[in-house]
């Protein structure tokens, strides 16, 4: 799996003013996680943060924290957005230990064009991750699912994939992508006009105004 290089300093002023100050001037702040040891608050420019976060590929990450001396190994684990502008606005980071298993989910990506969707069926994406638990050298940047054989009416579950190395934590039931059939657009009874039949005219209700004049005779 590929390594990205992040260099972050530490941060010491943890107040929320500051936080939104840094944001402002283009700066993320985040954490670095580790088993066993005092977590370490980081800042790192938001523009070398992007291409770990926007991509569907997984990294190991090589942290280079200013002022220490070697860099540390760690994944990224979370990401919080802006809700309107969706830039980033907070992230975690978790160390790698060598022999340790981790859990991380791990992105889908659909191979080849289904059979199906030849004969008017639509591919269904319905699983976009799986849920791993591995050793981190064994860490897939992402999952590769050939669609390829897939009739309209055939599915592939997480049962149906194998990879070396890894528990997938999913449950094994759960559908990854289907070919379905078109959708058909209902048609009401009332709609229906036999082959060869001209559509009924609107009946006009004249009856009551016919009586009216009967009467005034």
């Amino acid at each position: 799996m590929a390594e990205i290089i992040l260099k972050a300093e530490r941060r010491t002023d943890l107040k929320k003013s500051t936080s939104n100050q840094m944001r402002k001037a283009g700066t993320i702040p985040g954490i670095y996680y580790s088993f066993g040891e005092e977590p370490i608050p980081i800042k790192v420019n938001e523009l070398t943060l992007r291409p770990l976060v926007f991509t569907s590929e997984s990294h190991i990450v090589s942290l280079q924290i200013e002022g220490e001396n070697k860099p540390m190994s760690c994944i990224l684990k979370d990401t919080q957005f802006e809700p309107i502008t969706s830039r980033i606005i907070h992230f975690d980071l978790i160390g790698l230990k060598e022999g340790e298993k981790l859990t991380i989910e791990v992105s889908i990506i659909l191979k080849g064009s289904a059979i199906g969707v030849k004969e008017g069926g639509i591919v269904q994406h319905n699983l976009h991750k799986l849920e791993l638990e591995c050793l981190p050298q064994n860490i897939p940047p992402h999952i590769d699912v050939d669609i390829t054989g897939l009739n309209i009416g055939d599915s592939i579950k997480v049962s149906d994939i194998t990879l070396e190395g890894i528990e997938i934590l999913n449950d094994k039931n759960a559908s990854i992508v289907s070919v379905v059939p078109p959708t058909m657009e209902e048609v009401k009874p009332e709609e229906v006009v036999a082959e060869g039949e001209a559509p009924a005219e609107p009946e006009v209700i004249s009856k009551g105004k016919k009586e009216e004049t009967e009467e005034k005779k």
